[in-house]
């Protein structure tokens, strides 16, 4: 690699060829603010935010998308650079919806610390006429609120990341804002609700659906028995947000905040992921041996089941039958749970914490609605928690651990590792293997299984045959997999999550670069080495569940179809 000699603030470097003086910068140690800058998926220098100073240059420079030379001097930090930006963030304001006090970025806006950060005072200096702002709360999962919008783009690139693309910027000039095509609202559009866009935005102007109001109500309702469960990756999210490292986990303060948010009962989500690999085993097993559909697609992801839906009908055959977690866990826990308590299905009010804003429109899907009783009735981000916490005045740091409720306390391995792209798929393979020893197991997970590569291929023996998997996340790799299917290409097992990375890098996640969501993909697997059971199967509950409410109940509890558009 060639390398180049620069002057960052009087301080020589020593730097790659061609990269750009923000990346020298963060090289340095040094900080130059951003507005619409995201690695590899926009890089644009629409902002202005940051903006520098280059010894020679006629006028200040983009930061982002300048590149670095031989002999280059840059300031990062003079009386112009810094009057450049506070003047820029005063524009900003200009037609920008003030409201920060009701916004539900108040606190964690990117455009309000810059301003805190740069001493904006004035925030009227450059009033004048203001566009009329759209306002889309038409999706189940979001809200688009153009008047928060600052035109950073970052929104349209995540949605392009994810080969989407159903917004962009609209109109030209004065009059240019974020929306769909023909202003088409976002319920109308191949939106697959995957909450991309959400984690990207800066300001307040997209942001997943506050269910919080309508889970307190059923709290507060004395007729009603609310029972909690939470995703396996929320326990390695949900302390960043209260100053804690990232992938601490923090599963047992949880449950105790979720306990002293007036919840009836709190389980853990792992006992649907551990039932979800066991059918789907038994489901890939049953296709290899009769013939059926191959390869088969995981079914976890609803973002994906909805990209599939709208992009690529014609594979609805190949995905898994089996309901996600999620979704069996409210199965039980309105069948068997509920007898078991002696409770009417009826006054359950089962809530998922899930780290996926398409987790919102999974529940409430027409499949999973029986005699009007929906399997989940609300979902709520990990956002969404972080503000319910805030808002309870619980001081979660200071929270002593507690365990999940016991009926569904006993938790595998397979199940926590749900939350990170290739972990379906190693807790299947566990399943599968006949080994049953520690190296078997392994070899399974140091087999181009794990890491937050986009696709990961392997091939794995299985008796007299080798099973050829493909492991994809994000949208753009599942689509590339596709193709390479209609070319010809081989897989018999395919995993795909929606959203890059996987669970931990959700669209209701705290916003994190890949190196967050490596670290959090790690954090699980920490977390599954700490459990001695590891494979699903092994799981006691699972035989309770089996013998009892599963007898002769396994397709219409455990199962789903998808079908075809024109079947609709």
């Amino acid at each position: 690699m060639e390398m180049v000699n620069i002057k960052i603030n009087n301080m020589p470097l020593s730097v790659p060829k061609g990269i750009s003086i923000l990346e020298a910068a963060r090289m340095a140690g040094i900080e130059i603010p951003t507005l619409c800058y995201l690695k590899k998926i926009n890089e644009i220098g629409a902002c202005r935010i940051c903006m520098v100073e280059v010894k020679g240059a006629r006028s200040l420079v983009t930061a982002c998308v300048y590149p670095v030379n031989e002999g280059m001097e840059i300031f990062t930090n003079t009386e112009r650079v810094r009057k450049s930006r506070k003047m820029t963030l005063e524009l900003i304001l200009s037609t920008h919806d003030r409201k920060c006090l009701s916004c539900v970025r108040s606190g964690t806006c990117e455009l309000q610390q810059l301003c805190k950060e740069f001493g904006v005072d004035d925030e009227g200096r450059f009033d004048g006429a203001n566009p009329v702002h759209e306002y889309d709360d038409s999706a189940i999962h979001m809200i688009r609120d153009n008047g928060k919008c600052i035109l950073c783009r970052r929104c349209v690139a995540a949605c392009q990341a994810q080969h989407i693309s159903v917004i962009g910027a609209n109109a030209r000039g004065f009059d240019t804002h974020i929306g769909s095509a023909f202003e088409r609202p976002l319920d109308s559009v191949a939106c697959v609700s995957c909450g991309q866009c959400i984690v990207n935005c800066p300001t307040g102007a997209i942001y997943e659906k506050d269910d919080t109001a309508k889970v307190l109500e059923a709290i507060n309702d004395p007729e009603k028995f609310v029972v909690v469960h939470t995703a396996p990756s929320i326990r390695v999210t949900l302390g960043e947000c209260f100053g804690m490292h990232i992938g601490t986990n923090v599963q047992g303060k949880m449950v105790a905040a979720l306990r002293r948010l007036g919840f009836d009962k709190v389980f853990d989500t792992d006992f649907g992921a551990d039932l979800t690999i066991v059918e789907e085993a038994n489901e890939f097993l049953g296709r290899v041996q009769n013939g059926g559909v191959l390869p088969m697609i995981t079914s976890c992801s609803p973002g994906w089941i909805k990209y599939c839906e709208h992009y690529y009908p014609d594979m609805l055959d190949h995905l898994s039958t089996c309901k996600s977690p999620q979704q069996m866990s409210g199965a039980i826990i309105k069948t068997w749970y509920a007898e078991k308590m002696g409770i009417d299905p009826k006054d359950i009010v089962v809530v998922g914490i899930m780290p996926c804003t398409a987790k919102k429109f999974e529940c409430a899907r027409e499949e999973f609605m029986h005699d009007g009783v929906p399997e989940t009735d609300y979902v709520i981000t990990t956002q969404e928690l972080i503000q319910m916490i805030h808002k309870a005045g619980i001081v979660f740091d200071e929270l002593e651990p507690e365990a999940v409720d016991s009926v569904f306390s006993t938790c595998t391995g397979a199940g926590v590792i749900f939350g990170v792209t290739g972990g379906v798929t190693e807790a299947v393979l566990r399943r599968l293997s006949t080994d049953k020893s520690k190296k078997a197991l392994m070899s399974i997970a140091f087999n181009d299984v794990r890491g937050m590569k986009g696709v990961k291929e392997t091939t794995i023996p299985y008796g007299d045959k080798e099973v050829r998997i493909a492991i994809v996340s994000g949208l753009k790799n599942a689509e590339k997999v596709i193709q390479a299917l209609k070319n010809g290409e081989h897989f018999d097992f395919i995993e795909v999550m929606a959203c890059p990375g996987g669970c931990v890098a959700g669209g209701g996640q705290p916003f994190g670069t890949n190196a967050t969501k490596e670290v959090r993909g790690k954090a699980l697997y920490s977390a599954d080495k700490m459990l001695s059971i590891k494979r699903s199967e092994e799981n006691p509950l699972m035989i309770s569940l089996y013998d009892g409410v599963l007898k002769g109940r396994v397709h219409e509890l455990l199962h789903v179809h998808y079908n075809h558009k024109e079947d609709e």
